[in-house]
């Protein structure tokens, strides 16, 4: 059975981002997760994930319609 919930280190593998910024998604409010545990480690349930990588898509789309799809990496 896969996990539901992912750890911070594992939403920044599959982004490709530092655990920094997966943080700073989470405490922005753009990534959903919750706190668990005696210690509150953040988890992020994998549907919470991909509706983050839709809205990101969705996002992109809608910049390169309007015309501002030069690119920043």
């Amino acid at each position: 059975m896969p996990a539901r919930f992912l750890p911070l280190a594992d939403v920044a593998e599959t982004l490709a981002i530092s655990s920094a910024q997966a943080y700073a998604l989470v405490r922005t409010g753009e990534l959903r997760a919750i706190k668990v545990g005696g210690r509150g480690q953040w988890r992020v349930e994998e549907s919470e994930l991909e509706d983050y990588i839709q809205r990101m898509y969705a996002q992109t789309r809608e910049m390169v319609h309007a015309g501002e799809d030069h690119l920043t990496d």
